[in-house]
């Protein structure tokens, strides 16, 4: 019977994961795209879920009846297909748009709400007059391309790097910065108070990229004089791309000229409404201090845009010339860091990921860690689709290089959602490749981004398919003892995975656990006795072998004098020791 219901499950679950991949797929353009796209990628998150569930090797059995998986799996399928209807009715509202109606209809909307001519205004946005003067009457489709955004990241602070996942472990604070710790900025704009309320307002059409539908962050102006989101429009010129999305017209050059009566017009907005949004940060070249002052930065903001620019030189001298200057002021400080992003230079130091030239690529990748200390910057690496390049670079760069991916990949999952992308990316073979085989410092790395990873429950089978397991127990063994912290420490948010557990017990692992609890120190006891609380658990195998192992004696020792958590730790795992010798007592006693 088991068999029949394991063998149900995985037919549903196969039938799910092709819903949720038809879903993904699905495109949807018009008004309602925007949605659509946040949706899909919210359904797309499922299928990490569900391969997990599918490559599950125990036995499936339901708590109750063998039809109550199949019910849950039946009204998982029912939302998701409501979900793919629903994308599709939304695709069945697209309309042919004129592009000149469109600028005209914004433009109108804008003069009444903002006062002022259609004239005024249009400067505002950038629009040529030739663009106005053109016929209404125009049949050209507006096809605007929507890039599919990815992740968004979260805002998360550092923290240490202790303890396992059933006490809520978020973040770790290893340095992991070139030159500079991981740190929380100290001009970071506070949360709005509307959003905390719940009330977030209708951002005005005029104010949304017409590429990405979202807020513009950083407008700036094309030859045909639209307006985009300069990471959008960035993104769509690197993609090969030589015309204007809105217009289809032919960009007579790549120039992008910034907005600066839009971005004015934007940031009086969200103040007036308490946006947040990274232009209250920097305002008419003055940027904004923790104590609500203004410093004056024209000169850095010069500076910064003339070296942003050579990033995109045709020579490769001027190239890494340019990038190691920009690795150089990343590492200095916050407002060099907000400097450099506002100038437009994450989406060309991910081009440069891709270098032939090996220190071009070093100082991309140590930038972009750099950058990543400033947390709103997170958000626009991920957008810039970074992950997929570091990954390239952790896979084939020079060990320096791997080691400042393997950081940067740290930095970008103190986002839960980004700990799914990154996982989802290839990135954890190379990270254990680079923690067996790496430097000192690439080991340590490694470590750190396994960890924060290894957070999210869908990537520790992933972590252990890809040899995990064998790599830390030699740091466990090793004479110089190292690592041995970081080990038991990965350990330790492993063990309450059902695989993890396995290959741990194939390792033999055991005696070398309960070895660190007797001759550790307070830390690794901690993660040791809660290693083996996640091993013994239900287990009797695992309890008879630590009993022989003499495990008793330092656990009541722990739970008389150790940290908090080794005494709640030592305690529970007391508790299933004293009921495991019971229960052997009654079965000689009844035999």
């Amino acid at each position: 019977m088991a068999d029949d219901d394991t063998t149900a499950v995985i037919a549903g679950i196969q039938s799910l994961l092709r819903l949720v991949r038809d879903i993904a797929r699905t495109s949807v353009t018009g008004s309602f795209k925007r949605d659509c796209t946040n949706l899909s990628r919210r359904v797309a998150l499922l299928s990490h879920l569900l391969e997990e569930i599918r490559d599950f090797e125990g036995e499936f059995r339901s708590s109750a009846s063998s039809s109550s998986s199949n019910c849950s799996l039946s009204e998982l399928m029912a939302a998701l297909k409501a979900a793919k209807s629903l994308i599709l009715s939304a695709g069945s509202f697209n309309h042919n748009i004129s592009p000149v109606d469109l600028v005209r209809d914004q433009l109108k909307r804008a003069s009444e709400r903002y006062g002022g001519s259609q004239d005024m205004i249009s400067l505002s946005y950038g629009l040529s007059s030739e663009s106005l003067a053109k016929d209404s009457d125009s049949s050209q489709t507006l096809n605007i391309d929507h890039h599919h955004v990815e992740s968004k990241a979260g805002d998360t602070q550092s923290d240490t790097l202790s303890d396992d996942q059933d006490e809520n472990v978020d973040q770790s604070t290893n340095a992991l910065s070139e030159e500079s710790s991981l740190s929380k900025p100290t001009n970071a704009v506070n949360s709005p108070e509307d959003n905390k309320k719940g009330c977030s307002p209708v951002i005005p059409d005029d104010f949304l990229c017409p590429i990405s539908l979202e807020l513009i962050r950083d407008p700036v102006i094309v030859s045909t004089g639209q307006t985009y989101d300069r990471l959008y429009i960035q993104r769509w010129i690197n993609g090969g791309n030589k015309t204007c999305p809105k217009t289809r017209q032919k960009l007579q050059n790549l120039t992008l000229t910034p907005n600066y009566v839009l971005r004015s017009l934007i940031t009086q907005w969200c103040t007036n409404h308490n946006v947040d949004h990274p232009s209250l940060l920097l305002t008419n070249r003055r940027l904004k201090r923790s104590d609500g002052s203004f410093l004056d930065v024209s000169q850095d903001i010069d500076l910064i845009e003339a070296i942003v620019h050579n990033l995109t030189s045709q020579s490769t001298e001027e190239r890494r010339a340019a990038a190691s200057e920009v690795r150089s002021l990343s590492k200095r400080s916050t407002d060099n860091r907000i400097l450099i992003a506002e100038a437009g230079a994450i989406p060309v130091l991910v081009d440069l990921l891709t270098s032939e030239d090996s220190t071009t690529q070093q100082h991309a990748v140590t930038s972009i860690l750099n950058l990543s200390i400033y947390e709103n910057n997170r958000e626009l690496i991920m957008l810039a689709n970074a992950v997929p390049s570091i990954v390239q670079v952790l896979k084939t760069g020079s060990m320096q290089t791997r080691e400042n991916a393997a950081a940067t990949l740290f930095s970008l999952s103190l986002s839960d959602e980004n700990k799914i992308i990154i996982g989802a990316s290839g990135a954890i073979p190379l990270l254990v490749d680079l923690l067996e085989n790496g430097s000192r410092r690439g080991k340590n790395d490694a470590a750190t981004a396994l960890f924060n990873l290894c957070i999210y429950q869908g990537n520790k089978g992933k972590a252990v398919r890809a040899g995990i397991i064998s790599a830390l127990l030699r740091m466990l063994t090793d004479l110089s003892g190292v690592m041995v912290d970081e080990a038991l420490t990965i350990l330790s948010i492993l063990a309450s995975h059902q695989e993890a557990k396995a290959a741990m017990v194939r390792a033999c692992v055991i005696p070398n656990i309960v070895d660190h609890m007797v001759n550790g120190n307070s830390r690794n006891k901690e993660n040791a006795t809660s290693i083996l609380l996640s091993l013994c658990k239900r287990d009797d195998d695992n309890l008879g072998f630590i009993s022989r192992l003499g495990a008793l004696p330092p656990l009541m020792e722990l739970a008389k004098n150790g940290t908090e958590r080794a005494k709640r730790k030592a305690n529970s795992l007391l508790g299933y020791l004293q009921r495991f010798q019971q229960q052997i007592v009654h079965d000689v006693l009844t035999e």
